[in-house]
């Protein structure tokens, strides 16, 4: 733990949530990873809590707490070691209602922000379409309006919670004459008419579902809108910071999990008369990777301390997923190798880590896209500025 960023209340929190997770979380975990359904109650409980309302400020009942609070969050949530349940409370947290905090006008948040909060309403966010990828501009999916209302027609991939949750903060095209400024933001009931949901077969995240959403004649009420037509590219833009940033923090903290957990094995395990963790080989390996996933933590932390100072860090944050990930399915891979054949068994956490590890560098823009990102600022000398 840093005392720089992180105080004796953050430390509290820390444990109160480690606890609260043992007790509520991991009792069902193996049965939501078997079924892949998490369970409604669960989402109560959590916001009983506060847990939804760390970044969301008082008077639509949140905390309005910094930054580190979610870190932590993050963290404790890789240790439980279901990156499905994971990803399915912070896609509903930091991906569905950061747009609601930002974006939303008072009406809107009354009906979908506050009701996030108390774990009535469960979001997801629909930009990445199945021929799209990471080039949001390109998008498909159009909202042509008529009369108080838009009909919307089209497709999302890869779609967190876009199965069982409530609502989608969908992006869509307004105007399809002028590229990414032609695109919108729209809050979508799930369960509207016309709104199909395709459940994905995933290799890991078992836990959560991920859908590849339809959109057949949507109708949406323009109160639905958020901000103004042609906006919605700047919205997510602005938002991708936090996404990628997030990813990283969970990409360390599952690789510190997983050095824990591979530590105490090899104090136990005994191979020709001594513990695995007395073989120089294997010590100076676990180092190397224990050294990796510090600097990981200590650069992602400073980012997070950009970002809860309003700085746009899109090149820090960048670095952040791109090389966080790729330690984590490395250290990841290591660490079942060190654990033999019970590392390929799935009764031991390696086997689903390593499955759910391997998300890290392709959800959120792909590792090679980052890298053409990051390659326009240093080499270009692109400058990335707040969207306005």
């Amino acid at each position: 733990m840093t005392s720089m960023y992180f105080t004796e209340e953050h430390q509290l929190f820390r444990e109160s949530l480690r606890d609260f997770l043992q007790k509520e979380v991991v009792p069902h975990i193996d049965k939501w990873e078997e079924t892949g359904t998490i369970e409604r109650f669960i989402w109560k409980k959590f916001a009983e809590m506060g847990y939804f309302g760390l970044s969301t400020p008082e008077e639509h009942d949140g905390l309005g707490l910094d930054l580190f609070y979610t870190v932590i969050l993050l963290e404790e949530l890789q240790r439980i070691n279901s990156g499905g349940f994971a990803a399915a409370i912070w896609a509903h947290v930091y991906l569905a209602m950061t747009h609601l905090n930002k974006n939303a006008n008072e009406s809107q948040k009354q009906a979908y922000l506050i009701p996030s909060v108390h774990g009535d309403k469960v979001g997801c966010l629909g930009v990445t379409e199945p021929f799209g990828g990471s080039n949001v501009a390109g998008m498909r999916t159009t909202a042509e309006r008529k009369g108080d209302h838009y009909v919307i027609n089209g497709s999302k991939t890869f779609i967190t919670n876009g199965v069982y949750g409530d609502y989608i903060i969908l992006a869509a095209k307004t105007d399809v004459h002028v590229g990414n400024k032609g695109i919108s933001l729209f809050i979508v009931d799930r369960h509207a008419a016309g709104v199909t949901a395709n459940k994905l077969n995933k290799l890991g995240w078992r836990a959560s579902d991920t859908a590849e959403l339809a959109f057949d004649n949507v109708k949406v009420p323009i109160e639905n809108l958020l901000g103004e037509e042609g906006v919605g590219f700047t919205f997510i833009m602005e938002a991708f910071a936090l996404e990628r940033l997030i990813m990283g923090v969970n990409a360390h903290a599952r690789a510190e999990f997983a050095l824990e957990y591979t530590l105490q094995y090899m104090s136990e395990r005994e191979a020709f008369g001594k513990t695995i963790d007395q073989y120089q080989a294997l010590r100076h390996r676990l180092v190397d990777m224990y050294a990796d996933v510090d600097m990981c933590k200590q650069y992602n932390y400073a980012v997070v301390g950009k970002l809860d100072r309003g700085e746009y860090a899109v090149k820090e944050a960048t670095i952040s997923k791109l090389k966080s990930t790729k330690i984590a399915d490395e250290v990841i891979y290591n660490c079942l190798q060190f654990l033999g054949g019970y590392g390929y068994i799935e009764d031991y956490p390696l086997a689903r880590m390593l499955r759910d590890s391997r998300l890290g560098p392709i959800g959120g823009g792909t590792s090679e896209i980052l890298r053409e990102i990051v390659a326009k600022i240093i080499i270009d000398k692109k400058e990335y500025k707040v969207p306005r």
